[in-house]
């Protein structure tokens, strides 16, 4: 089971731009050499073998469709750029949902859930329960030497 969360809010202080995060995913990709052509010939749903076409991917990056990529197109998307699916998922969210999510994958839910009331509690409680889970760790790692 994997939980994500909003990402913790930074106040008024400025962010980096959220938009066009799939947009630059895929102009790296032609920076480093590779062209639309060849984006779009490996572009190929491994699931359902849907493709995106070369027109596509020059529209994500020179001018962003309104509506997102579908899942499929994601996952030829992904293909294309031989990067993980997760990757151009959260590119996705973060361009046409200007959301970025922050993930505990791999924890059980009494670890979720402890992060989840640590977000939520001042910088200064936060470093207390830092301090004392420290020393926890640093007692139960010398009684058993």
């Amino acid at each position: 089971m994997t939980a994500a969360a909003p990402a913790p809010d930074q106040g008024t202080a400025e962010q980096p731009a959220l938009i066009d995060a799939l947009s630059q995913l895929i102009q790296e990709a032609l920076d480093k050499g590779d062209s639309y052509g060849k984006l779009a010939a490996r572009a190929i749903d491994p699931e359902t073998g849907e493709t995106v076409s070369k027109a596509y991917l020059q529209r994500v990056v020179k001018n962003p469709p309104v509506n997102p990529p579908s899942v499929p197109m994601m996952r030829a998307i992904a293909t294309a750029l031989r990067k993980p699916f997760r990757h151009v998922q959260e590119a996705t969210a973060r361009q046409w949902l200007m959301y970025e999510a922050t993930e505990l994958a791999g924890y059980g839910d009494t670890v979720r859930i402890i992060v989840s009331h640590l977000a939520g509690m001042p910088d200064s409680e936060k470093r207390r329960w830092q301090a004392m889970i420290e020393a926890a760790e640093k007692a139960r790692r010398e009684s058993d030497e």
